[in-house]
């Protein structure tokens, strides 16, 4: 019974800090920039409300969100059935999904690589593994390098699904800790390839990329994406305890999706939610 009383306490704890203007967001590396922005112009509106940011991984989110250590669940994948299960287990109710904003899943290479386009097919040959020279893939006589997202990001399993379709990266694979790092790494490296958010790009360029041999190479701009011509997209996601979803948060979690919050993304380098997704 005491152990009970104390859950409860901290339940009403959490939601009272919560309610106060006291806000924790943890999760995808690839949202990071997008939520400390968020943040920022947020607090310099509100006085009284402090929001702490942290990254990690969606994975790493999520796991802070059903052990109801941060009140916000930053994703750039959906949340898998046992994450569901697990909230449900720890707060009696499926987490509440939002979508926060689309992103165009770009690969990059140097800026002085003359590769200007890769298919997905060529992708998957790259980072499992099978080509392993940039020549394989029409290149010059180069080795490639690969970077990779350690395995608790939603990019990392996203990449692994979508273009990979299930097979594992390649053991040369070098794990780098988020969408920043791969882009130094590849800006120091002639052979050098990754993949990451939209919104990271400058020091690298991104390829053109095509959805099989007969189809046009697509660029990953804002229209090429929203239309879902662009084969590499994806939603990115914030995920909350609904008991949470009221008061400061429940605002807070309607301006990120407000046309003023949707003008951040677009200033950060994603790209908006289309107006039907958005808050009223």
């Amino acid at each position: 019974m005491k152990k009970l009383l104390f859950i409860a306490a901290l339940a009403v704890a959490t939601t009272a800090s919560a309610l106060a203007g006291n806000i924790t967001v943890k999760g995808s590396d690839t949202l990071l920039i997008l939520a400390q922005k968020w943040a920022e112009v947020y607090m310099g509106q509100h006085a009284d409300t402090k929001i702490q940011v942290t990254g990690g991984g969606s994975g790493i989110g999520f796991a802070a969100l059903q052990n109801q250590t941060t009140d916000l669940c930053d994703a750039s994948r959906k949340a898998k059935p046992g994450e569901i299960a697990n909230c449900i287990k720890a707060f009696s109710a499926r987490p509440t999904e939002y979508k926060v904003a689309v992103d165009g899943l770009s690969v990059y290479v140097n800026t002085e690589s003359p590769i200007k386009e890769l298919s997905l097919a060529q992708l998957s040959d790259i980072f499992t593994g099978k080509a392993k020279n940039w020549k394989d893939v029409g290149g010059p006589d180069l080795p490639i390098t690969l970077y990779s997202r350690e395995n608790s990001s939603g990019t990392y399993e996203f990449f692994k699904e979508h273009v990979l379709k299930g097979q594992d990266f390649a053991a040369s694979a070098q794990t780098m800790p988020g969408t920043a790092a791969i882009i130094q790494a590849v800006s120091k490296d002639k052979g050098g390839i990754g993949y990451g958010g939209a919104g990271y790009g400058a020091g690298a360029k991104h390829l053109l990329i095509k959805k099989d041999d007969n189809s046009p190479a697509i660029d990953p701009t804002e229209e090429n994406v929203i239309k879902g011509t662009y084969p590499i997209w994806r939603y990115l996601y914030v995920y909350v305890n609904p008991a949470l979803d009221k008061g400061e948060i429940g605002t807070y979690l309607n301006w990120i999706r407000s046309d003023e919050g949707q003008k951040i993304v677009k200033d950060v380098g994603y790209f908006p939610l289309p107006a039907n997704l958005r808050s009223n």
